[in-house]
């Protein structure tokens, strides 16, 4: 079974600056980590090859510090990685980022099936998956939280929705967008990460895509535009009132009406 993984590294912290230009996170000089619902989507692939046979590989847009999620991949038993890094991708939406991400699993290879974790930390959308298997013009399958079992043709896997839980067979290739319940992530390998520190990692540039025309890419592909960004407000007012309990209630019922929380 050939499995791709689609990981992403996110600010390891919730006090990122925004470019006020631009409306996109100012990633230089902050602490990163792999996104974690992506551990679950790793999670997910290595079990599928312990079963079933194969290989993983994983595949990841950013800057060339990104480079460090895929090398954590490795340490967790993953066999091949890509990186897509150029400057006409930065500032994209999650459209113009499916649109890129798509184009790097074309060139990366074969694959039978296409696994993606939830959503990402920074961006919360849960777009991504769905919007490559458009691209790709492959079935998909989000808020998956059990695999029931596959073979080379297919996977038949277990989703829940609000309202009912659904078992639905995907025949090969295809694409799955897992949740954080569906297995424990393990911990990177010391001993893999020694045996994997210098694995080269392929990088895919504009250049390298079918799809080579810039503004389909970073803010030139982006449709979604922020309009304004601004700080949310801090409110640390405070007020000590001292008298009878029922002196304080009364008072306290009046301050809640005159705050028009009731």
């Amino acid at each position: 079974m050939k499995i791709a993984v689609c990981i992403k590294q996110v600010p390891d912290t919730n006090k990122v600056e925004v470019d006020p230009v631009t409306g996109v996170l100012k990633r230089n000089g902050v602490d990163s980590k792999m996104n974690p619902y992506d551990l679950y989507a790793l999670e997910t692939a290595l079990r599928l090859k312990e079963q079933y046979g194969g290989e993983v590989r994983v595949i990841t847009m950013g800057p060339p510090q990104a480079e460090a999620v895929i090398y954590e991949a490795f340490s967790m038993g993953v066999d091949d990685g890509y990186l897509i890094t150029d400057r006409a991708f930065a500032g994209a939406d999650v459209l113009a980022t499916s649109r890129a991400i798509s184009q790097g699993l074309k060139k990366s290879g074969e694959f039978d099936i296409i696994i993606c974790g939830k959503q990402s930390t920074d961006g919360d959308t849960a777009q991504v998956g769905p919007e490559i298997s458009e691209y790709l013009s492959l079935s998909s399958v989000t808020n998956v939280t059990e695999i029931i079992s596959a073979d080379a043709k297919s996977i038949t896997v277990k989703r829940t929705l609000p309202l009912a839980v659904e078992t639905v067979k995907l025949a090969f290739p295809c694409l799955i967008s897992v949740e954080k319940d569906i297995y424990i992530p393990r911990l990177p390998s010391y001993l893999k990460k020694q045996a994997t520190k210098d694995r080269k990692i392929t990088l895919f540039t504009l250049g390298d895509f079918d799809d080579t025309d810039p503004m389909h890419y970073g803010l030139n592909g982006s449709p979604t535009q922020v309009q304004r960004i601004f700080p949310p407000e801090v409110n640390d007012k405070r007020e000590m009132w001292q008298g009878e309990s029922g002196e304080i209630v009364s008072k306290f019922a009046g301050k809640l009406k005159e705050l028009k929380f009731i």
